[in-house]
């Protein structure tokens, strides 16, 4: 192993997803200079193996979906997808896996790239080990930032390895549709998943250890989801755990708690995800190696004055939209820390990340959609607010029924009483996904709702679903 002599930074970020790459941005705009280190493809998860590519597989489903519900077009789109151009679709999204656009990106900002494995070695310092083992040294003189992300987490399963089971990275990437696949899991991934490939050919069957899906969402959204992929074709099987899993000949072959038999050509683990930090140096600044860690609202971590955690290494919210809210809230006080100005630091200052709080937003790509921000019902009396769930059905809006015949979804509010501002809204249905920026407006800007009642939604849009919701309101 060669080793070259230390170069010194203002800032060193590990990682170079959307997250690293949006810390990276933030100091490059501040004038620090700034290293980024990565292992993989500069980009990360989200541009290769998650958000780009499944939504990219997902978007012709939901179209297709969507004008099956139109008389006058339905008859022209009842056959299967063109399953080789929907895949070679997805692969022109993750630039076939190749990083040389992002990586003029970040040549652009002027941050210099090291590729490589990156550990922390002791405070402000950080080494790389080059793909030819060659070793270098960085050092920061204000911050080192992790951005490394997630893995899929796979449960102890005797066996399960040698079947090679997919994780969402095969998910995402594979080749072909199988014939048959077993989805083990209940959340985003599992129900995208479930959603993409079985209209893509797959025969696909949906384990789910839990009594519902989306168990992060109002009960709800779960179950509008569950219904569309029964009617799909789905095997939706809850209340189900497997107890082993073996290859035969090719063929997975799952047996549940309760005994019954199951063969797929694959299997994918949507089970959960853990943090990449297990070999990133935290033992030698004291930390525990695997470890979530653990940052106050300007995502520094606790008990350090340079380290940052950014994104889903702190555990704050698993999103990338998120994560990259918090680069932006960490970049921005890196550089307000070196200059030495005021932190701006208090609720909704633009150094303190509140919105991992109060105003997270999320959208599954199901068909139909999910898209929620901020607390549930339960979450909210949980919090101990004072609230009220407001309930209003799609089918109460014209826009809807402009939409698509026959449309089902169903829309909340939690209105806190006492403040009288949204705790959280959830909408259901094909489209939503759309909304959910207006929900974020609200629940973030704590909008009183006798001002919501102001913001007029336009005839005919899913939009006026705001206006049944405040008149459920008023009454």
């Amino acid at each position: 192993m060669t080793e070259t002599e230390s170069i010194a930074y203002d800032v060193v970020v590990l990682g170079a997803g959307p997250v690293g790459e949006n810390v990276a941005g933030r100091t490059r705009a501040a004038g620090l200079t700034t290293a980024v280190v990565e292992s993989e493809l500069v980009g990360g998860e989200c541009s290769y193996w998650a958000c780009m590519p499944s939504k990219a597989l997902l978007r012709p489903v939901i179209a297709q979906a969507d004008a099956r519900r139109l008389p006058g077009l339905a008859q022209a789109v009842q056959g299967p997808l063109d399953t080789p151009a929907v895949l070679a679709r997805r692969d022109s999204f993750t630039s076939h896996w190749k990083d040389d656009g992002q990586v003029a990106w970040l040549d652009g900002i002027g941050a210099d790239l090291y590729r490589g494995h990156g550990r922390l070695a002791g405070p402000r310092t950080v080494t790389v080990t080059g793909p030819d083992g060659t070793l270098t040294t960085l050092t920061a003189r204000h911050a080192v930032a992790v951005a490394t992300g997630t893995r899929a987490q796979l449960p102890d399963l005797p066996g399960l390895a040698e079947v090679k089971p997919w994780t969402s990275r095969e998910a995402t990437s594979a080749q072909q549709a199988p014939g048959s696949l077993i989805v083990v899991g209940g959340g985003v991934v599992a129900t995208e998943m479930a959603t993409a490939w079985q209209a893509l050919g797959s025969r696909v069957t949906l384990l789910v250890r839990g009594k519902g899906l989306l168990n992060r969402m109002e009960p709800f959204a779960g179950e509008l989801v569950a219904d569309a992929l029964k009617e799909a074709g789905v095997d939706v099987r809850t209340g189900t755990s497997v107890r082993s899993v073996t290859r035969e000949n090719g063929t997975v072959v799952a047996v549940t708690d309760n005994g019954d038999r199951i063969e797929a050509d694959e299997i994918l683990y949507a089970t959960g995800r853990a943090p990449r930090t297990d070999d990133i140096g935290l033992d030698t600044v004291g930390l525990e190696p695997g470890s979530w860690l653990s940052v106050d609202d300007t995502l520094l971590v606790e008990g350090t004055d340079w380290l940052y955690a950014v994104g889903d290494v702190n555990h704050r919210a698993l999103l990338t939209h998120q994560g990259k809210y918090q680069a932006r809230i960490a970049g921005d006080t890196i550089a307000a820390r070196a200059a030495d100005t005021p932190l701006l630091d208090g609720p909704w200052g633009a150094h303190a990340a509140t919105a991992d709080h109060h105003a997270v937003p999320q959208v599954v790509f199901t068909d139909p959609e999910a898209a929620a921000v901020g607390l549930s019902f339960a979450e909210a009396e949980q919090a101990g607010y004072r609230v009220r769930a407001v309930d209003v059905e799609f089918s109460s809006v014209a826009g809807a029924g402009l939409y698509a015949d026959g449309y089902k979804g169903r829309a909340r509010m939690v209105v806190d009483l006492e403040e009288e501002i949204l705790r959280g809204v959830t909408f259901v249905g094909p489209g939503v996904g759309e909304l959910i920026h207006s929900a974020t407006i609200a629940v973030a800007g704590e909008v009183p709702v006798s001002r919501l009642w102001h913001a007029v939604a336009s005839y005919p849009t899913l939009s006026e679903v705001w206006l049944r919701l405040l008149e459920a309101y008023r009454g």
